[in-house]
C-alpha cells in the first residue's frame, strides 16, 4: 500500500534537479549562450565594417577618376563606364546644383547624402534608371568646381547575402554545439545525481544504525575520493562501536551471573529464623534483596537492547495485524489496570498490516502500556488507541501522569535515565531504550508529548462523577508512527 502524499512527486523532483550539477550546468549554458551572442555580433560587426570599408575605398577611386576627366566631358565619361559595366553593381549620377538630372543610372540624389567624399549606406531609397526597386547601396558624393554634385554608388546585395550566410552558418553551428554541450552535461549530471542519490540511501540505512553499509565506490573522481575516506572512517567507527559495545556486554554477561548467585543466597539467609527473628535484620536482608533483583533486571535490559541492535535488519520480519496485537496487550493488562482503579480506554480500528517482527513490537508496545500503568495516579486514566493515517497506522499510548517534560523527552530514551518527577517510582531506567532500539530496527518513530486533553477530560470525569480522578499532571502521550521515517 502506498500512502505517499501527492505533493511528494515534485517534492522530490524538485530536489532531484536543484542539484549543484544541474545548477553549474544552467550557468555554464548561460554564459555560453551570452558569449555565443557576442562572439557572433562582433562577428557581424566587424564584416559589415570590413565591407563597408571596401566598399568606400573603391568609391573613392572613382571620384578621382573622375576628377581627371573635365565637366564638359563628365556625361560622356559616365555613359562609356556605364556601357562597360558588366556585372551592373556600381551606379552613378551627375546633378546640377539645385538636383536636376544631368547624367547616370542615378535618377534622383539620395537623400541625407553628404557631399564630403563619405561613404553612406541607403536600404532601397534611392531612384534607379530601369529599376523599380533599389537594393541596399553605399553611396559616396562629391560636389565639382562647377558646383554639380557627382555621386557613385555601389551595390552590396551580394556581399551583404555571403555575410548573412557566414553568420547564420555561424549561429547554426554554435547552436548544435550549444544543444551537443547541453546534452553531454545533462547525461554527466544524470550519472552524477544518480551515484549521489546511492551515497544517499546509503548514508540514510547507516544513520539508521546499519553500520554494515558503505558508500559505493567506481571510479576514480572526488565523490570515490570522499566514499572512500568516509568508508574508512566508518570501518574504524564500526571497529570502536563494537569494542565498547563487547566490553559492555561481557561486563554485563559476567556480573548477572554473580549477581544470580548473590541473589539466591540471599533468599536463603532470609529464610532462617534467626534472621526472620531479628526485624531490623530481616529488613536490610530484604532491602538487599530488592536492590539486587533491581540490578539483575538492568542488566536484563542492557543485554535485550544490544541484542536488539545486532539483529539482522529485516531479517525476521513478516506482516503483523497491529490491531490483534494491540487487542492481545490490551486484554493482557486490563486486570492490572482494575487493579489500580484506571479508567482503561480502549479504541482501536482494524489498520492496514505493516511489514515488521511481531515480537520485537509486541515487546515495545508492551513497555509503553506498562509505563502508561506505573505512572498513572491511582484512579486515573489510560488510553490505548490505534488508528489510520494518510501515511500508515498510528499507535498512541497516553496517561494522566507527571508528564515529561520537553527538555527530557530526547533524554529519556537514553539508558538509564530517570526524570526528576518519576525517581521515587521503582524502575530500571531501561524501558523507553528498548522501545527506542526496537523503532530505529523498523525505521518507525517514536514521539513524546503533552496529554493535557486526556487530564482535562479526566478532571471533568470527576468532577461530574464525585470520584477522585487522580492527582494527575501534563500527562504523556506516546505515538509510534508505524510506517518508514523517509515518508514522513
Amino acid at each position: 500500500m502506498s500512502n505517499r502524499p501527492s505533493s511528494a512527486a515534485p517534492s522530490q523532483f524538485r530536489r532531484r534537479w536543484h542539484t549543484t550539477t544541474f545548477r553549474w550546468l544552467c550557468v555554464y549554458t548561460a554564459l555560453f549562450g551570452i558569449v555565443l551572442t557576442l562572439l557572433v555580433g562582433f562577428i557581424a560587426w566587424t564584416a559589415s565594417a570590413t565591407i563597408e570599408r571596401d566598399a568606400d575605398s573603391i568609391m573613392a577611386w572613382q571620384l578621382i577618376y573622375f576628377d581627371s576627366i573635365p565637366d564638359a566631358q563628365l556625361p560622356e565619361a559616365i555613359y562609356q563606364r556605364l556601357e562597360h559595366e558588366r556585372m551592373h553593381v556600381n551606379y552613378c549620377g551627375l546633378f546640377t546644383a539645385d538636383g536636376r538630372y544631368v547624367a547616370g543610372d542615378l535618377l534622383e540624389p539620395p537623400p541625407h547624402l553628404t557631399y564630403t567624399r563619405e561613404g553612406s549606406t541607403h536600404a532601397h531609397t534611392m531612384k534607379l534608371l530601369d529599376r523599380d526597386v533599389s537594393p541596399v547601396v553605399r553611396a559616396m558624393g562629391e560636389v565639382r568646381p562647377s558646383g554639380m554634385h557627382l555621386i557613385v554608388a555601389r551595390d552590396m546585395t551580394s556581399v551583404l547575402r555571403i555575410r548573412k550566410i557566414v553568420v547564420r552558418t555561424l549561429i547554426a553551428g554554435a547552436a548544435v554545439a550549444l544543444l551537443a554541450a547541453v546534452a553531454s552535461g545533462l547525461v554527466l549530471g544524470m550519472r552524477q545525481i544518480r551515484r549521489v542519490r546511492e551515497i544517499r540511501r546509503v548514508t540514510e540505512c547507516i544513520a539508521r544504525g546499519d553500520l554494515d553499509r558503505r558508500l559505493p565506490v567506481g571510479g576514480d573522481d572526488e565523490l570515490d575520493m570522499l566514499a572512500h575516506l568516509v568508508n574508512h572512517m566508518l570501518d574504524e567507527v564500526e571497529r570502536l562501536m563494537g569494542e565498547v559495545k563487547g566490553a559492555c556486554d561481557g561486563i554485563a554477561h559476567d556480573l548477572r551471573t554473580p549477581l544470580v548467585h548473590l541473589h539466591t543466597l540471599l533468599a536463603r539467609v532470609a529464610e532462617r529464623e534467626s534472621v526472620r527473628a531479628d526485624g531490623e535484620g530481616a529488613a536490610l536482608m530484604e532491602r538487599a534483596r530488592t536492590e539486587t533483583g533491581q540490578l539483575l533486571e538492568r542488566f536484563r535490559a542492557m543485554l535485550r537492547i544490544s541484542e536488539i541492535g545486532t539483529l539482522q535488519r529485516r531479517g525476521g520480519f513478516a506482516i503483523v495485524d497491529l490491531y490483534q496485537l494491540v487487542q492481545e496487550l490490551a486484554e493482557l493488562y486490563e486486570p492490572l489496570a482494575e487493579s489500580r482503579d484506571l479508567e482503561w480506554r480502549i479504541a482501536a480500528e482494524p489498520v492496514a498490516e505493516i511489514h515488521g517482527d511481531r515480537a520485537l513490537l509486541f515487546e515495545a508496545f508492551n513497555n509503553l502500556i506498562d509505563n502508561a500503568i506505573k505512572f498513572a495516579p491511582q484512579g486515573g486514566v489510560v488510553s490505548i488507541t490505534l488508528r489510520s493515517t494518510p501515511l500508515g497506522p498510528l499507535l498512541e499510548v497516553a496517561d494522566n501522569g507527571p508528564g515529561i517534560a520537553p527538555g527530557e523527552r530526547a533524554a529519556v530514551l537514553q539508558r538509564f535515565y530517570r526524570g526528576d518527577t518519576v525517581r521515587h517510582i521503582a524502575g530500571s531506567g531501561l524501558g523507553l531504550s528498548v522501545v527506542a532500539a526496537v523503532m530505529r530496527v523498523h525505521d518507525f518513530t517514536l514521539r513524546i508529548d503533552d496529554a493535557r486533553d486526556l487530564t482535562r477530560a479526566a478532571q471533568h470525569g470527576a468532577g461530574n462523577e464525585g470520584g477522585d480522578g487522580g492527582e494527575g499532571g501534563p500527562g504523556t502521550r506516546m505515538s509510534v508512527e508505524c510506517w518508514p521515517r523517509s515518508l514522513a
